[in-house]
């Protein structure tokens, strides 16, 4: 799958294509809805560029391989990438896959760029090879942790199905929220059903109950079955991970999806680039774009400016990740080494706890901002 030819009046671009592969969920069990999002951004920013001239006259292409959330398939589509030739590799939006994604690029030594991936350790080890877009989960579940505190909240339900990602959330939120008084308990999804975690936040006298599992399912029954319960007026429900972000949410739950905050990675105002792509990618999804969409474009935009700078030779690409000054949708995209992070990082995106307007579910909130 690649992109689509440019417009009928972009600049001419001559020779060989320049090649990107891109990691995107894009089927079931793979988060679709945003890997469709991801992909939208990513082919607006290749067809900009190469109505801009391409790199340096060459079209920049993309190679497109669906991870349908799948970490072994993910590492057998680098491997195929890089024998394909890609100058580098971009996207993936589930942090398991993008981490088997980038073992199999440090190894074969094909450079990187995560979009929308959070885990921490999205590395073993320290690597040249490998930057990302998206904040580290430790950065935004902290503040996801002091919304909470602030909102008046310090006893936490976690309902957690078993992952890597979702034991490293928790941990987080434990780790952050203990010193200041708040409590962290957890619910086991393998031994509850959706119906018997309102017995258990009963029993826990929890106040808050934040869905740390798959979606649409378990995520749209718990969040019915806790509306539904009278014992659970009082109890909000949260998200942080980002499930409400997307329509399905929305068009699966109605207004019991409402008022379910949520992490997202978007300025409270876009500045002049960020609006005039959000109209692009609203064009282009016949929807809302969700921050994923933006993450996916600007990956694009970095990839482009660094080829155009630095040429095609995959080890001088790696080498320029830290000399990387680009303008992004969510402001200036500079990498940097952080501590306990082993990837190069842009510190930081922009983050945000939002969630959707009980009195018009169509309309987001902000509540909080960090």
């Amino acid at each position: 799958m690649n992109t689509p030819p440019s417009s009928p009046g972009a600049r001419r671009t001559d020779g060989p294509a320049v090649r990107i592969g891109a990691l995107v969920p894009l089927t079931r069990p793979g988060w679709a809805e945003a890997g469709r999002h991801l992909l939208a951004g990513m082919e607006l920013a290749v067809g900009e560029a190469n109505d801009a001239g391409g790199i340096v006259g060459r079209p920049l292409e993309l190679v497109v391989r669906d991870t349908a959330a799948d970490p072994r398939g993910a590492a057998a589509a680098v491997d195929e990438l890089a024998h394909l030739g890609v100058a580098a590799l971009a996207g993936e939006y589930h942090s398991v896959v993008a981490r088997a994604a980038a073992a199999r690029a440090d190894a074969l030594g094909v450079p990187f760029l995560c979009s929308s991936a959070v885990l921490d350790a999205l590395t073993d080890q320290p690597t040249q090879w490998v930057a990302r877009l998206a904040p580290a989960q430790s950065h935004g579940w902290r503040i996801y942790a002091d919304f909470l505190l602030a909102a008046g909240h310090s006893r936490i339900a976690v309902a957690a199905e078993p992952s890597a990602y979702w034991a490293a959330g928790t941990r987080i939120l434990r780790d952050h929220l203990a010193p200041r008084g708040g409590t962290v308990v957890e619910l086991d999804m393998r031994a509850l059903t959706p119906e018997s975690v309102c017995d258990a936040l009963v029993d826990t006298r929890a106040t808050a109950v934040l869905l740390l599992v798959g979606h649409p399912e378990p995520a749209v029954s718990i969040v019915k079955s806790v509306r539904r319960d009278p014992r659970l007026a009082e109890v909000m429900a949260g998200a942080p991970a980002g499930q409400p972000e997307f329509a399905q949410w929305a068009t699966s739950l109605g207004r019991d999806g409402a008022g379910i905050p949520f992490l997202r990675y978007l300025p409270e105002r876009p500045g002049p680039l960020g609006a005039r792509v959000e109209t692009a990618l609203r064009e282009r999804l016949a929807q809302a774009p969700s921050f994923v969409a933006f993450e996916g474009y600007d990956t694009i935009a970095v990839l482009a400016d660094v080829l155009r700078s630095y040429g095609t030779d995959r080890a001088r690409i790696a080498e320029s990740w830290s000399r990387v000054e680009v303008e992004g949708t969510r402001g200036p995209i500079r990498f940097s080494r952080t501590p306990d992070i082993g990837v190069l990082q842009w510190v930081w995106a922009p983050v945000q706890v939002v969630d959707r307007d009980p009195a018009d579910p169509g309309r987001f909130r902000v509540l909080h901002a960090g």
